[in-house]
């Protein structure tokens, strides 16, 4: 591992290497915070990939990719007098230590060790010390993007909530409430009335069973799209072998491939 000497002297020189870019690469120089955001959206889930993944090289490129990112908003912002990178590192430090009043007293100093609340304790009440920083969000809700997708999204409003107070006591009491949401699906399926809502709130409501059962639903869907990809690209080889192609295939005949391959463990 580097020393902090060293990590000082890497994150200079990629504030160096930001400002020649900007200076001398036409393209770089061409670049405003709109034209590179959807390029750190990329960049944010290819993170989360090799994260996944427990890929630590892959883990340490990504992380790498980021950051350059948000040295590079920071570049624009300098550029416009707007802000610098130190202003973004002295927020988030501020930020940082404001919100973790167990581990730093207010004039910064820490607080003596065996003197701090457990971790369910600070994350019950995470959202009820947030509320208090000056310039903070004015609701607990409104520092969630409604750019999110809406999966993550729901995760980070049931977090949030929890960080209220406002949660399932036990666990299991979401089950009533996971049946409760199906037969409302069922019941607007036949009249067709308020069907997409009907199924946002199961869909909400089976992510917060998730979410209670220590369980990341965004990963768990995740591994379920693989594992049908496995088996649906074991159903198309056999198809293709077979010849008739899926149009002349019954139902019953691909569903019996359907458990072949799961059968194989795909």
């Amino acid at each position: 591992m580097h020393t902090r000497e060293e990590k000082i002297q890497a994150f200079g020189r990629l504030l160096d290497i930001m400002d020649s870019l900007r200076e001398r690469c036409p393209w770089n120089a061409e670049q405003t915070m709109d034209s590179i955001r959807p390029m750190t959206e990329e960049e944010v889930y290819e993170l989360s990939d090799e994260i996944v993944k427990r890929n630590s090289p892959g883990i340490a490129k990504e992380i790498g990719d980021l950051l350059y990112h948000m040295v590079f908003y920071s570049r624009i912002a300098q550029e416009e007098g707007s802000f610098d990178i130190a202003d973004c590192i002295d927020k988030v430090c501020h930020k940082m230590v404001f919100r973790h009043p167990h581990v730093f007293r207010a004039d910064g100093t820490l607080v003596p060790e065996g003197e701090a609340p457990s971790a369910k304790e600070i994350a019950d009440t995470w959202e009820i010390v947030k509320a208090k920083e000056k310039d903070g969000n004015k609701t607990v809700m409104s520092g969630i993007p409604d750019t999110m997708p809406a999966l993550l999204r729901a995760l980070s409003m049931q977090e949030k909530a929890r960080g209220c107070g406002f949660d399932w006591k036990d666990k299991e009491g979401v089950w009533d409430k996971v049946k409760e949401e199906c037969l409302e699906v069922e019941e607007a399926s036949a009249v067709a009335e308020d069907l997409e809502m009907e199924f946002g709130d199961l869909l909400f409501t089976v992510i917060n069973a998730a979410r209670l059962y220590g369980v990341d639903p965004e990963a768990a869907l995740s591994r379920s799209c693989g594992k049908f990809r496995r088996r649906f690209n074991y159903l198309e080889q056999k198809v293709r072998e077979d010849g008739r192609g899926f149009a002349g295939m019954s139902m019953d005949e691909m569903d019996a491939i359907w458990d072949e391959a799961k059968a194989k463990g795909l």
